[in-house]
């Protein structure tokens, strides 16, 4: 299960350096995102990995991750054609991926127990200030995406008679807005309680040294 795990970080550091690369040397444009969508699709393994007992992460912290990025990715950006031009959907891959090279780099090296100081402290430390901002240019290109889920009708349902419903899809997207804050407060203490785990061991190790 380890060298599993091993391999899975080895295919994400992979992807997501490809993209990273890919999006410097292109200034930061690199069209519709193939290998985004299939990195993304393939975080949904990390659940699983979870869920049958193969990583000690916590579940909600992670599947609220997963979850955001999907949600914004394929619902809204992918759905989009107009959005995925916008700045907005660079800046926000190129927070994505730098989160993403770092912390897969981190853990296939920490499951062969290799750690590196710097490596290590940009693990625990980068999301602080890069998650939240990640999580505000998600809500931003949520809101530039709103006037064409508006033109569009992109999602939205009116039911026949004698059913008089429908969802009006930015209502929707206006509603998550919230819940991806709520999200993001409760992922941010999650990520603190991790670095705060982590710097404990580190002062009994070197108690012990």
């Amino acid at each position: 299960m380890n060298m599993y795990l091993f391999v899975y970080d080895l295919m994400q550091f992979c992807g997501h350096s490809w993209i990273f690369t890919n999006m410097i040397i292109r200034f930061m444009t690199f069209g519709k995102g193939l290998v985004m969508r299939l990195c993304q699709l393939l975080s949904v393994l990390e659940i699983l990995h979870i869920l049958i007992g193969i990583d000690k992460s916590r579940l909600l912290p992670r599947f609220l991750q997963i979850t955001e990025r999907i949600i914004v990715l394929f619902v809204v950006i992918n759905s989009q054609e107009e959005v995925q031009g916008k700045y907005i959907v660079c800046v926000l891959f190129f927070l994505w991926n730098l989160l993403d090279v770092v912390r897969y780099t981190y853990n296939m090296l920490s499951r062969m127990g290799i750690y590196y100081l710097p490596l290590t402290w940009l693990n625990f430390s980068l999301c602080i200030p890069l998650y939240p901002l990640s999580v505000l240019s998600e809500a931003y290109a949520i809101c530039v995406s709103l006037p064409y889920f508006e033109s569009f009708g992109t999602y939205s349902i009116k039911l026949p008679f004698p059913f008089t419903f429908s969802i009006y899809f930015p209502y929707v997207l206006k509603m998550y807005l919230l819940v991806l804050f709520i999200g993001m407060c409760f992922t941010m203490q999650n990520i603190f309680s991790k670095r705060k785990a982590h710097q404990g061991t580190d002062n009994i190790k070197n108690k012990r040294s």
